[in-house]
């Protein structure tokens, strides 16, 4: 009981302080444009709260996406052994005090250059926002209850919601598209 109490008791103050970290890093945001057909998309979800993966994949792929572009990682709050040893899971118990990801699986989807990263969460966690802000996609989309400076295009709907996400993001995108 004990224990339990003291782990609550770490994780709120390294919480508080990879807060404090993450806000410093978060000034040095990159700008970019849309430059070409997007091809390539990695898709970061919290499944703590959004369980429809598949379907959003389906949206994806509906909207001239082919589905072996897509790579996905997925956050969740508590992880089986299986999801550990998948690789495509990922938990808050990857980041260190000094804001570090220590799986090398999520390491490697931050240094791809996709396309477009649709950073599919709408609840502020740490490991997410970094993840987002880390990524080296060419252009980024996201939620609205998330830092407006993590993402290029930001859109105001509910994880639940994933076909008014998925056809608002292609109509900005189409339009973004046409604008150049």
């Amino acid at each position: 009981m004990l224990t339990g109490k003291i782990s609550m008791f770490l994780n709120y103050i390294k919480g508080f302080f990879l807060k404090r970290k993450l806000k410093n890093i978060f000034y040095d945001v990159k700008s970019t444009r849309l430059v070409s057909a997007i091809k390539t998309v990695g898709l970061l979800v919290d499944e703590s709260y959004f369980l429809k993966r598949e379907a959003l994949v389906k949206e994806l792929v509906s909207n001239g996406i082919i589905e072996e572009n897509i790579k996905i990682i997925i956050y969740k709050d508590k992880l089986s052994k299986s999801q550990k040893d998948s690789g495509v899971f990922f938990s808050s118990k990857e980041l260190t005090w000094n804001a570090e990801i220590t799986s090398v699986a999520v390491n490697d989807f931050i240094k791809e250059e996709f396309d477009l990263l649709i950073s599919y969460y709408e609840v502020q966690k740490p490991i997410l926002k970094l993840i987002t802000h880390r990524s080296n996609a060419k252009f980024k989309a996201g939620f609205a209850t998330i830092d407006k400076r993590l993402n290029h295009l930001i859109i105001s709907a509910h994880t639940e919601d994933y076909r008014v996400f998925t056809s608002e993001l292609f109509r900005y995108l189409k339009k973004i598209k046409q604008n150049r």
